[in-house]
């Protein structure tokens, strides 16, 4: 117990943008890249690591917050580190980039707390469950029907039952897309779709009953999530047994708050590396469960099957394409879907990941 009320002592910020494996595009933006922050926390001789998605300026501000807010500090008082990462950022914003460069640290402490005391991060969370389900996610709008295809199938093949592509490039080509997945994994997996944000509320009421005809379950963000009473519209307008999802650009438990209120949704998505790490997501969580909403969570599936288990009655994990791909590449420990469930690793202390440096070094910024 000695060792981990020991000081932090050292932090390593890096950055890392990894080419995509093809154009990727959704409904409102298309790239060729992804960009992954690290973190990574040196304490009583053992080495932790957190990470986020985004801007590689986001590291900028993952260095500053380390510095001021956990050198020489104990990693076992998490909540008040985290205070004291919130307090820091206050004149800068604690959404948006703040919000994200504490993702990275808070889930870095969470893993070197774990470490320090001797076993996985979802054991020291507490579990309610030993697995939760992934859900295959890519179906870009750049892909042609013949990869959409390929892509959508194959995780139906390797287990798993759910499965998202994206729309909104093209809104008259969108149901013609829909069957041709739906042709593609048969009559029993679950069809997801996501348009981020790219519809007009009319467009997406109209619309989801084309997808209704091709059996789809999921439609997340039809609309911008910015507009919460067009997102209620179409909660309200949609075929039964259609959820609609949203809720991945939250950064923080109020934000959640104004969502659930409104009674926009029917899943709440919450994203670690964008909702201030492990204890936003948690915090997000407590709101979700005052309202009886169940929760999703938004891409990084190394990073969520921890915190996932945690929370009683969680729905799914995104195995999203691009971050399964970088996780797998860049990290010892990875852990794929196994019959569409992910289950972390309880014999390997905190995250169980090890990040490859040497593999990375190509892609360092």
């Amino acid at each position: 117990m000695e060792a981990a009320r020991a000081p932090i002592e050292r932090v390593v910020v890096s950055a890392y943008t990894i080419p995509t494996d093809a154009p990727e595009a959704d409904g409102t933006l298309s790239w060729d890249s992804t960009t992954l922050i690290l973190a990574e926390l040196h304490c009583g001789g053992k080495s932790a690591l957190g990470y986020t998605y985004g801007n590689h300026a986001i590291a900028v501000l993952v260095r500053h917050l380390a510095e001021k807010c956990l050198l020489r500090k104990q990693t076992l008082d998490i909540p008040g580190l985290h205070a004291s990462m919130l307090r820091e950022v206050r004149n800068d914003g604690n959404t948006g980039i703040g919000a994200m460069a504490i993702s990275a640290l808070d889930i870095a402490l969470w893993d070197l707390k774990a470490k320090l005391l001797g076993c996985s991060v979802m054991d020291l969370l507490g579990a309610a469950a030993t697995s939760v389900a992934a859900y295959g996610s890519g179906g870009f709008t750049s892909y042609s029907d013949k990869q959409l295809a390929v892509q959508l199938s194959g995780w139906v093949q390797d287990g798993i039952r759910s499965v998202k592509m994206k729309i909104g490039t093209e809104p008259g080509r969108d149901p013609e897309r829909v069957r041709a997945a739906r042709n593609a994994i048969g009559v029993d997996a679950a069809l997801f779709v996501d348009a981020n944000g790219a519809y007009t509320a009319k467009q997406a009421i109209a619309l989801a009953e084309r997808f209704g005809e091709s059996g789809v379950t999921w439609f997340e963000e039809p609309v911008s999530s910015d507009h919460l009473d067009d997102l209620r519209r179409v909660r309200d307008a949609v075929p039964a047994g259609m959820d609609v999802a949203a809720g991945e650009y939250g950064y923080s438990p109020f934000y959640f708050r104004r969502m659930l209120s409104s009674q926009s949704v029917d899943v709440l998505q919450l994203d670690a590396t964008r909702c201030r790490g492990f204890t936003g997501f948690l915090a997000g969580a407590a709101v979700a469960a005052s309202f009886g909403c169940p929760l999703s969570a938004h891409c990084a599936p190394s990073l969520h099957m921890h915190v996932a288990c945690a929370v009683p009655g969680f729905r799914n994990v995104e195995y999203f394409h691009d971050h399964v791909r970088i996780e797998k590449m860049l990290f010892d420990g990875f852990i794929p879907a196994r019959h569409g469930q992910l289950e972390p690793d309880r014999s390997r202390p905190g995250l169980g990941l090890i990040f490859k440096h040497k593999d990375a070094e190509r892609f360092a910024v």
